[in-house]
């Protein structure tokens, strides 16, 4: 896979302005490729941005018309904010940290929508990996966004969640904050590695670590952790069938993936009425780095089958 900067963050030069009835959001996006062409959407999931799906993206829009964006708190989105003067009081720290990303999907709802009336109701094609899955089910199921189809990769939708390392950080998030900056580089690598079943290269995993560095991208790292400890999927997951009976759905899955297993494959697609799952052999949960061909040809052949 071609490398790329961490400056690519400068891709996203467009910024949408979001305010919910208690928090507001300024979301980075772009788009790439003629605008008259079949849309494309990719959502990234946690810890990563959606610096993963930059090469993806490009060789894409040479036929799609593809929309990336950060989604708060990750890349070049900054963290929600609490809007002055409204009430908003959480009954657990859980719930204050969003574990189930009702209001990043609200958010990404929006912005969906906004790309939707500039082209006239066009509905597009949405790819999304890790909690991205969740939030595109959440806008799918719960705030009426339209999809062309959908493409679940390696995603958080289906229970049972949590690592071992997700339980102690949300027991003890104020020791994992106080570590020294070294200790906590040590541990951050160590959980990225653990993502890819091959070897990350020195350039990518700079990359990937390179957000959650420093006193700022460390509680930001540490908040990830909290919220993926509890995901809640009750408000959607009852409904999940209705989704593979209105629109074409796909799902892909690194078959060596370590933090969730090539089983909730199965029982997702299962859940959701998905017409085709695919196992990537000799791949993790970033499966994007693991295989980029392969996974490259699977998007190419969905997008051809439903895109065109």
């Amino acid at each position: 896979m071609m490398a790329f900067n961490y400056d690519d963050t400068t891709l996203l030069t467009e910024s949408f302005h979001y305010e919910s009835a208690t928090h507001s959001y300024d979301i980075k996006w772009c788009s790439l490729g003629n605008p008259d062409s079949p849309p494309v959407v990719f959502i990234h999931g946690t810890p990563w941005s959606s610096r993963v799906w930059i090469p993806f993206a490009r060789a894409l829009s040479r036929q799609f018309h593809v929309y990336l964006f950060d989604n708060p708190g990750f890349g070049g989105s900054p963290p929600e904010r609490d809007l002055p003067g409204k009430t908003f009081e959480p009954s657990t720290e859980i719930e204050r940290l969003d574990s189930d990303l009702s209001r990043q999907s609200e958010a990404f709802a929006a912005l969906y929508n906004l790309w939707e009336r500039v082209r006239k109701g066009q509905k597009a094609h949405v790819i999304a990996h890790d909690h991205g899955g969740l939030m595109s089910l959440r806008a799918y199921l719960l705030h009426g966004c339209c999809y062309a189809s959908l493409c679940l990769i390696d995603v958080v939708a289906i229970g049972p969640f949590g690592q071992p390392l997700f339980n102690t950080v949300a027991e003890n998030p104020q020791n994992f904050q106080a570590l020294p900056d070294m200790a906590f580089e040590g541990i951050l690598e160590s959980y990225i590695r653990t993502a890819a079943f091959l070897q990350l290269s020195s350039e990518t995993m700079q990359l990937l670590k390179a957000p959650w560095l420093g006193e700022g991208g460390k509680a930001g790292f540490i908040r990830q952790l909290c919220q993926a400890n509890s995901r809640s999927t009750e408000a959607v997951e009852s409904r999940y069938e209705e989704v593979g009976q209105s629109i074409p759905l796909k799902i892909i899955w690194g078959a060596e993936d370590r933090w969730i297993p090539i089983e909730t494959a199965t029982r997702l697609g299962r859940a959701l009425r998905a017409k085709e799952i695919v196992a990537i052999e000799e791949a993790g949960h970033l499966v994007m780095y693991d295989q980029p061909a392969q996974l490259g040809v699977e998007l190419g052949r969905w997008l051809v089958s439903h895109g065109t």
